[in-house]
């Protein structure tokens, strides 16, 4: 069986990949990129939690027992949310699928739902503050974001609607358009959002919590904004209405009125 491989190409700027989604095959065992990617944001993440465990009183211990904890949530967590709003009977009529994470298909808010659910309970089995552990924790996830969406890039999905930009992506699953890169605008969103949340980290910080709070209300509204030009966005059940858009918009209201809430007793 031949090997599905994307040509991909940004014509306006002169750009033009072929994109294997299988970065290495053992026999008739296939790894892909997109399993490898997220790894790679997985450790990288877990690095950098690691390395400033001390500012935010957790020990190495911790961290692992933490990290390992709300991974496994994650995943789990991520792919029942995708599963539960995947538009039509797909899953119910193909159940062994359900198990097939390596073929693309969970959800960021399904992930930080487990992942936050699972440093709730470990935070009280290890007797550390939570607020404390959730600042540390959303740093080190802005980084495996931001690397984890290279893996819908090899996928060839998470693209948005027709655009004549600079930018535009072509493949075999735009059907011939140029359309928006949304794996790119998240990607770059969530780098951006660390590099200025870390910074602040460093120099800024109030109250514990308060970081957790800026990266809610700030990934909020950066996946609420992107969400509107996606294509391929999980709906509510019924409806027309974008999950993920109804949800971000929800985030980053209810972060940003707690944060400013907060803030201003602190100033007062």
């Amino acid at each position: 069986m031949k090997e599905l491989v994307y040509r991909v190409s940004f014509p306006k700027l002169g750009i033009n990949l072929n994109v294997n989604p299988i970065a290495l095959k053992i026999g008739n065992l296939s790894i892909h990129w997109y399993g490898v990617i997220i790894a790679v944001g997985f450790l990288l993440a877990f690095f950098y939690t690691l390395s400033r465990r001390r500012e935010f009183y957790l020990s190495r211990e911790n961290v692992e027992t933490l990290t390992l904890s709300a991974s496994i949530c994650a995943i789990i967590f991520a792919r029942i949310y995708y599963i539960v709003f995947y538009p039509g009977d797909f899953y119910l009529r193909n159940p062994s699928k359900m198990l097939c994470i390596n073929e693309g298909g969970i959800a960021i808010y399904g992930a930080i739902i487990g992942g936050f659910l699972a440093i709730l309970v470990t935070s009280k089995i290890i007797k550390k503050p939570l607020f404390s552990i959730l600042d540390l924790m959303c740093l080190g996830l802005l980084i495996g974001q931001s690397i984890g969406r290279w893996g819908n890039f090899v996928n060839q999905e998470a693209f948005g609607t027709s655009t004549t930009l600079p930018w535009g992506m072509m493949s075999e699953n735009t059907f011939g358009e140029m359309v928006h890169p949304c794996f790119l605008y998240e990607s770059l969103g969530c780098l951006v959002c660390f590099i200025f949340l870390h910074i602040y980290s460093l120099k800024f910080k109030f109250f514990s919590g308060q970081i957790f709070l800026m990266y809610m209300a700030l990934y909020g509204i950066l996946r609420a904004l992107i969400e509107g030009i996606r294509t391929d966005s999980l709906l509510i059940p019924g409806t027309s209405l974008r999950i993920s858009q109804i949800l971000g918009l929800l985030i980053f209201f209810a972060s940003f009125i707690i944060l400013t809430t907060k803030l201003l007793k602190k100033r007062l």
